[in-house]
């Protein structure tokens, strides 16, 4: 086993005092190629190109003598530390760390960045990196070959952002370009870069008594709970598409409940990295809810105005959602994939239409039960798990426990059933 094994991380800047200690030591170092050049590494050294950071490790965990692997950024942020210090590999290691990528980018875009959301986007995670990037104002891209600036952006369609992509940080061939999502596809971008992608609601917002917590600060949201009465998300007073003479208590129909709406949102569960299809979203109650999970949302509804009050309700609760007028099941053929699930309307039709583009959870409710169960059966034909339910709310006027409005609905929910191939 090495003697010692320290990760350094570059920047582009000079080397530390502790960084040149370091290699001059070294019998062995690892690191990308222009890693590698650098002139304090140590001719006689033996030299490891670092690709799969599982093999250097192993040979290095083989090596009699003292390791360094160099790493760009700080090792610790997204980087090879967790992977060296895996329990299979038995290494004790000491990093010296650098600026990191993401400091880095946001940096040369002069911008603070407690308030942004990381992610790492390669091919197999590109769809959720998206997603974040969709649901959240300010992230921070650390892109992979095949999964960078043009791939974002052709992801990202009908959804504008502002892109700050910075290639080649640290090194004389760096650059940094800001334009819209919409022309990134059209240019050829070097690695390694980083994707500063801003846009889609306040990027700026100060809380009470200032910032405490990195990425968003669930304390800017303007309301506490979820499952809130219609009112809450009515600019008037009145439940969504109610007319302006409607009393604010006025009955909710069964799709717009809160109970229900609670209960559909604890059956899905939407997080952050998921994009949640709410089909049919008259005034915006649930698919604003499920954004303030973290979750990016596409709202459909046939009605163009529905659309319309649902942007406008996502604007005041500070949260950015993608609002898509058009009749379903046929507007859902050019959504992006699905993670979750909510059917307000349509029926059965919609409801096989989502069970084909397979996300891992959807929910319905019916207000008969002959609905329910051809609901139901287009779940369990589709391969899910059906739950059923039947939901009574009652609300009760406190003064005198009167009952001032009442909700029967069946939910029907789905949870994907992965078959072995």
């Amino acid at each position: 086993m090495a003697d010692r094994v320290t990760v350094i991380g570059w920047d582009g800047s000079p080397l530390t005092e502790a960084a040149r200690s370091a290699l001059s030591a070294a019998t062995l170092v690892a690191g990308a190629a222009h890693h590698l050049a650098l002139p304090e590494v140590p001719p006689d050294a033996e030299r490891i190109r670092l690709g799969s950071v599982d093999l250097a490790a192993r040979r290095i965990a083989g090596h009699r003598g003292t390791a360094v692997v160099l790493a760009d950024g700080d090792p610790g942020f997204f980087g090879v530390v967790r992977t060296l210090r895996a329990p299979e590999h038995g290494l004790e290691i000491e990093v010296v760390p650098a600026v990191s990528a993401v400091a880095a980018a946001f940096a040369r875009a002069g911008m603070p960045w407690e308030d942004s959301r990381v992610v790492v986007a390669h091919q197999r995670t590109l769809r959720r990196a998206v997603n974040v990037c969709r649901a959240h104002p300010k992230v921070a891209v650390l892109t992979s070959p095949g999964a960078g600036p043009a791939e974002l952006a052709l992801l990202l369609d009908g959804v504008h952002r502002t892109f700050v992509v910075c290639e080649e940080l640290g090194t004389d061939r760096e650059q940094v370009s800001v334009l819209t999502s919409d022309k990134a596809a059209d240019h050829v971008w070097r690695d390694p870069n980083v994707v500063l992608v801003i846009g889609g609601g306040s990027t700026g917002a100060v809380t009470p008594g200032g910032t405490w917590l990195t990425g968003q600060d669930p304390a800017a949201l303007p309301v506490r709970g979820w499952g809130l009465p219609p009112e809450e998300y009515a600019p008037d007073g009145h439940r969504p598409g109610a007319a302006p003479s409607a009393p604010a208590g006025a009955r909710p129909t069964a799709g717009e409940d809160p109970a229900l709406r609670a209960a559909q949102l604890a059956r899905l569960g939407p997080r952050v990295g998921d994009l949640v299809w709410d089909i049919g979203c008259a005034g915006g109650a649930f698919a604003v809810e499920a954004a303030r999970f973290g979750a990016a949302v596409i709202a459909v509804d046939a009605d163009p105005a529905a659309c319309a009050r649902t942007e406008a309700t996502a604007r005041r609760h500070g949260v950015p959602l993608q609002a898509v007028p058009g009749r379903a099941p046929h507007v859902l053929e050019s959504l992006p994939e699905p993670d979750v699930v909510r059917v307000a309307g349509g029926g059965v039709p919609v409801v096989r239409a989502c069970t084909d583009r397979r996300p891992e959870r959807i929910v319905a409710h019916a207000s008969t039960r002959d609905e329910a169960e051809a609901i139901g059966a287009a779940l369990d034909d589709g391969g899910y798990a059906v739950e059923s339910l039947l939901l009574q709310t009652v609300g009760l006027d406190p003064a005198d426990w009167s009952e001032r409005d009442r909700s029967v609905v069946f939910l029907l929910s789905g949870r994907r059933i992965d078959r072995a191939p």
